[in-house]
């Protein structure tokens, strides 16, 4: 059985982070389990953690006033969810569903701040990361608006 560490290296938005920094990181990880149809977070819940997604897949969910939620991406193995334990007031801006049975690795927001705070060149490393998982969530919402629209 692999370490958490060892998860996390294996991971495309972490490579290229010192072997140092990944044990760091891997300090406020845990893995979990949840099945199909749960939810994995609500939007306006406390963000507290974030997910590196090892196999399953999750919905991006959005409320439609007067309609069923609209799903604005999919997430499987390999792919980094939740960036708003970086950013106050720590809350969740999405619902994210579990659509597979899904095994993640959870990593404690809290913890982390408190790493990226402590190990600033840490915290600048990570933080380039996770800005380029929220351009990516943010251009793939923009597509989703403008398939929506775009007719009209």
């Amino acid at each position: 059985m692999k370490t958490v560490a060892e998860l996390v290296e294996e991971q495309g938005v972490f490579q290229g982070l010192k072997p140092e920094w990944i044990e760091l990181m891997s300090g406020c990880g845990k893995n979990i389990r949840l099945e199909a149809k749960t939810f994995l977070f609500r939007e306006g819940q406390p963000a507290d953690h974030f997910y590196l997604l090892r196999r399953g897949k999750v919905a991006l969910e959005i409320d439609v006033p007067g309609q069923p939620p609209a799903v604005f991406q999919t997430l499987g193995p390999g792919e980094v969810l939740g960036w708003s334990w970086l950013f106050p007031p720590y809350q969740y801006a999405y619902d994210a569903q579990v659509q597979e049975e899904l095994g993640a690795i959870a990593f404690d927001g809290k913890c982390l701040r408190g790493k990226c705070e402590a190990n600033t060149d840490f915290g600048y490393a990570l933080m380039k990361r996770f800005s380029k998982v929220f351009f990516e969530r943010l251009k793939a919402t923009r597509l989703q608006v403008l398939d929506i629209y775009g007719g009209r």
